[in-house]
């Protein structure tokens, strides 16, 4: 999509933006639920060990994922203001930041892999435990891989050309789905056949991603040859955004983990039950998560034109679209929820436990979960993100997850504990997002030279 005015977005304009990147999301999330699929045939133990070494991924995930939007809303606003050339230098050093950061997490995840394993995810049988390690090990090599696409992604959903991520992620996606099916029915690796496919999707799309930037024509793109020198200025700017987004999104998947912990210690039929209730869960914010996505990329070009007025009207807009699609997915997740649920292999507990939490995470999510979730992306593109950092933390640790453990242990409420508390803290989240965005500070965030 080429983008004619940095504060002007036609209908289509946004739709060709949001579309691919509602696509993207989607195969993300089907390659969740198809590598789950395929593992439960394994059993109920194969399901609980990829579900709890995936929730450290899904920590990565957020956390390159943030790190790399909140890079990339700089090298927007230069866009914003039209100096291509300090948008591109914004670009290569986001991605050699990336690189190097997660080389050293990758280093630490090997380091504490045992920690990990017997004390995060609390007490789970030796059969789970066993097959944790085997995905563990393989998955956690593909770290670096992962950030590099991150990066890449960001920029061009950055560029408004979030058609080539989607092209990318369905490539990957692709390899990792064919690969499952291979490895695990084929081959009867079992929980191995799952990581191996992730590992070689993700440095497919890791090498896609650095040949695309290459391409000179690009409004961002990397130059040849590639700069190994941190540029201290924009290396400030780089990290005054990313690393706030970064740490909100670790804070953020790091209480689901140690809440987590809690829900193992409630059988692996909980276990289970949190882990397809929160593939399924997916897919009903998949449209305002994605439309959140394409938010940063429009009011970061207006915030770098000076356009604030602009940059309100589509927030309008899209925070719009968030709740109308949501309540569609959810109401299509709602219906098809008794055929899905036969196509898993779990016992009677475990699909009762998840029909509750589908139900409920829908109803609640209807209200809340756009303002909660998809607002916050507009002051983000701002370069609010100390705001949000400090908003979702506090009301993470304070409500998710002080409050899920007093539901779930004190309460007796169990599993479904941990989801009512973090159903509180989306009630909390949402006025203090909706009062910010009514202000003006966040306006006050851009950059300034």
């Amino acid at each position: 999509m080429q983008i004619q005015a940095p504060t002007e977005f036609s209908n289509r304009q946004l739709r060709d933006l949001i579309v691919p990147l509602i696509i993207e999301q989607f195969l993300a999330i089907t390659v969740g639920l198809a590598d789950s699929m395929m593992v439960s045939q394994v059993g109920e133990a194969a399901v609980s060990a990829v579900s709890l070494v995936d929730a450290v991924n899904v920590l990565l995930v957020s956390a390159f994922a943030a790190l790399a939007t909140g890079g990339a809303v700089i090298a927007g606003q230069y866009l914003g203001r039209r100096e291509t050339g300090k948008a591109c230098r914004a670009a290569q050093q986001l991605l050699l930041f990336m690189v190097e950061c997660s080389l050293v997490v990758t280093l630490v995840l090997y380091l504490l892999k045992g920690f990990i394993l017997r004390r995060v995810f609390g007490a789970v049988t030796a059969e789970v435990a066993g097959y944790a390690s085997t995905y563990f090990v393989i998955v956690e090599a593909s770290t670096v891989f992962l950030a590099v696409y991150n990066a890449g992604a960001a920029l061009f959903r950055m560029m408004g050309n979030s058609g080539i991520s989607m092209r990318v992620s369905l490539i990957m996606n692709g390899i990792n789905v064919v690969g499952n099916a291979v490895l695990v029915f084929g081959f009867r690796l079992g929980v191995a056949g799952v990581a191996i496919p992730t590992l070689v999707s993700k440095f497919v799309a890791a090498v896609l991603m650095v040949v695309l930037l290459c391409r000179q024509e690009l409004p961002l793109h990397l130059s040849r040859p590639f700069p190994l020198r941190y540029e201290r200025g924009m290396i400030k700017n780089i990290l005054r955004i990313g690393v706030p987004n970064g740490i909100e999104g670790s804070m953020f998947q790091l209480g689901k983990i140690l809440l987590l912990s809690v829900v193992a210690g409630f059988g692996t039929a909980s276990v289970a039950a949190n882990a397809v209730g929160g593939v399924l869960n997916s897919f009903q914010i998949l449209a305002p998560q994605s439309i959140g996505l394409g938010m940063v990329t429009v009011v970061s070009r207006c915030v770098g034109a000076g356009d604030f007025d602009r940059a309100r009207l589509y927030t309008r807009k899209l925070m719009r679209w968030g709740y109308l699609t949501m309540l569609i997915l959810v109401g299509i997740i709602s219906l098809a929820l008794p055929l899905i649920l036969r196509v898993y292999n779990l016992s009677d507990a475990a699909t009762e436990m998840t029909r509750m939490v589908v139900f409920s995470h829908g109803l609640v999510g209807v209200v809340l979960w756009p303002a909660a979730f998809q607002l916050p992306q507009a002051l983000r593109a701002a370069g609010d993100t100390r705001y949000t950092m400090i908003v979702s933390s506090l009301s993470m640790w304070t409500f998710r997850v002080i409050l899920g453990i007093l539901f779930a242990k004190t309460l007796g409420l169990g599993m479904m504990g941990t989801w009512y508390a973090m159903y509180v803290d989306w009630v909390v989240r949402t006025p203090c997002f909706l009062l910010r965005y009514r202000g003006h500070r966040w306006e006050q965030k851009a950059l300034k030279d």
